[in-house]
């Protein structure tokens, strides 16, 4: 672990709980974690997130161990994202590292979790699948139709719904003069 990542770590279990040093073993994750903070608002958000999954779950028929790894990402991944963190540190990394410290050990979820946001050329189907319920939750206000439509393409076309989405998000950004961060550049070059 890095010197950043470390004292990351414990800065955050200093501002949020006590670490655990026991490695807990791996279970389903049905709620958001007790050190999590989240409005109403984004716990409805994960919620309809978990709902998705569950259903892409169940027409992918992937193993109960993958929805397990799936769900208990989709739990952590907003766990922070109305915290007040320090500057530098993102709601994804804080809630990784934390999630870490509390007994979380696959590395696909924390993958998963600390760079939801942006994506990440190494994901396996954890990372994924998070991302496209992220961007594909259907109380998302903008492109409810087409949204939709692509959350039904999604257990059939995975990765041809995530290389579509990437490309608008990408364009998107360019479009509005804005930065790409490299980590979804490499993330679209391993999709393609």
């Amino acid at each position: 672990m890095t010197k950043f990542a470390q004292r990351t770590r414990n800065l955050l279990v200093r501002l949020f709980g006590r670490r655990v040093r026991k490695r807990l073993p791996a279970q389903a994750v049905t709620d958001l974690p007790e050190w999590a903070q989240a409005t109403k608002k984004r716990r409805a958000h994960v919620r309809r997130m978990v709902a998705l999954l569950n259903e892409w779950a169940d027409e992918m028929d992937v193993s109960q161990e993958e929805r397990r790894r799936w769900l208990t990402a989709c739990w952590l991944h907003d766990a922070l994202r109305d915290a007040e963190l320090p500057d530098g540190i993102s709601h994804g990394h804080a809630a990784a590292e934390l999630a870490a410290s509390h007994g979380e050990s696959d590395r696909g979820v924390l993958s998963a979790v600390r760079y939801h946001s942006v994506g990440h050329g190494r994901w396996d189907d954890v990372g994924k699948m998070l991302y496209l319920a992220d961007f594909l939750e259907p109380g998302r206000k903008s492109r409810r139709k087409q949204r939709a439509q692509l959350a039904r393409r999604v257990p059939r076309d995975p990765d041809g719904v995530l290389r579509q989405i990437l490309a608008h998000q990408i364009s998107s950004r360019i479009r509005r003069q804005r930065p790409v961060n490299a980590r979804t550049i490499e993330f679209w070059n391993s999709l393609t």
